[in-house]
């Protein structure tokens, strides 16, 4: 048995919505959506308070949409709505396995979701249930990036988990080119000065000022999410 030790007390894990949908290319694998939950249970079982936001490229991207012609506010809200039914898939999976997980909403459904009060989502941590934000910051304009920033400043967690399908970030696409440099550690003014697609500008000038690491690393390898709470090397750190 293994006697190593979290390094992290609380984290936001993000995952994007693509990260539900495998290899199905839209809409949410259920499968996935259980193999996920099975990386956040194991973590959770080391003591871990975990929260996470998901995003909702699998079912409607609000910038895309306001580009084809759409108001981008209601594109926006839309896609603040998308993210809801990422979240309850994500709590479905989540409690399938026996960990108590709690949907908290930015706008408020309450048939379904909790309206997200800090101190409430702060609590449920403490009692040790998982807790999935949804609804993006509830305002457009915003990313489900910019909100996970925000959600780990205000609970107070101890670093962002940026998941992804890369092992982490490269100077350009390592998909295109194979001469993609891998970065292991990046300042938060290296991301914006060289506009690397860790998370929008907002985001990172959010964790810059609050001095919120970011871990970005890939979840397609199960186990990732435990290696990097553990302390592992894995992925590149942005501090």
């Amino acid at each position: 048995m293994s006697t190593q030790k979290p390094v992290y007390k609380r984290i936001v894990l993000k995952l994007s919505g693509e990260a539900l949908q495998g290899e199905l290319g839209y809409g949410v694998d259920p499968k996935v959506a259980g193999s996920i939950a099975e990386q956040i249970e194991e973590v959770h079982n080391l003591g871990v308070e975990v929260a996470c936001v998901v995003g909702a490229g699998n079912i409607f991207r609000g910038l895309k949409a306001s580009r084809a012609g759409m108001d981008r506010a209601t594109a926006d809200y839309i896609g603040m709505l998308a993210t809801l039914i990422n979240s309850l898939v994500l709590q479905d999976a989540l409690e399938k396995r026996g960990v108590h997980t709690r949907v908290q909403s930015a706008i408020e459904i309450h048939q379904l979701a909790e309206p997200y009060i800090r101190r409430r989502a702060v609590r449920h941590l403490e009692k040790r249930r998982v807790v999935v934000f949804a609804g993006g910051t509830g305002n457009p304009y915003f990313t489900t990036d910019t909100a996970a920033a925000l959600r780990a400043v205000e609970i107070g967690a101890d670093s962002i988990l940026k998941a992804t399908k890369v092992d982490g970030v490269y100077d350009r696409d390592p998909v295109k080119d194979r001469r993609a440099k891998k970065f292991r550690r990046l300042s938060y003014l290296e991301v914006l000065k060289r506009r690397l697609q860790v998370m929008d500008s907002t985001a990172i000038s959010l964790c810059m000022d609050n001095r919120l690491p970011i871990v970005v690393f890939n979840l397609t390898r199960p186990g990732n999410i435990r290696r990097v709470v553990l302390g592992e090397k894995i992925g590149t750190r942005v501090e």
